[in-house]
């Protein structure tokens, strides 16, 4: 692996630790009994319009139990609201409750905070080739491991 890789993962690695520990000790700081998962969930349920179970669980891509699980802490805690389609009682959907919404915002501002700083410093070119790379990663992360991630889903 050459210096410039080599790099690159040690970087990708240590920051991605990075985030996910810090965010969790900021959460645990403001006095938050909430895990970064039920965080993450807070977050996907914030992003979806609607959102259902099943469309939760496809997008943070963990199994409907697991999801349950999270679910069912977060509703004790007073973070999210379970209800019962009206037209398909199958479906189940979820949404934020104020104290959720709280909650969410504390985690917002943490993000804007880092981005503010990666790119503050930034020029337009970099900005534009850093969005490149990162949707790059992304993509590479979906499109060779999509198969992966339907068959677990499916077990």
């Amino acid at each position: 692996m050459t210096k410039v890789k080599s790099t690159l993962n040690e970087l990708l690695v240590n920051v991605f630790n990075y985030i996910v520990n810090i965010e969790g000790i900021i959460l645990k700081n403001r006095g938050l009994p909430i895990s970064m998962n039920e965080m993450h969930v807070l977050e996907a349920i914030d992003k979806a319009e609607n959102a259902t179970m099943s469309q939760i669980a496809n997008s943070l891509l963990i199994t409907a139990g697991t999801l349950t699980i999270a679910i069912n802490r977060l509703v004790k805690k007073g973070y999210v609201i379970r209800e019962h389609g009206d037209t398909d009682r199958r479906k189940i959907f979820v949404t934020l409750t104020e104290k959720g919404q709280e909650v969410k915002k504390i985690h917002d501002e943490f993000h804007r905070e880092m981005i503010d700083h990666v790119i503050g410093q930034m020029n337009i070119t970099e900005e534009s080739e850093l969005l490149q790379a990162l949707d790059n990663l992304q993509t590479y992360f979906r499109e060779k491991y999509h198969k992966e991630i339907e068959n677990r889903n499916e077990k």
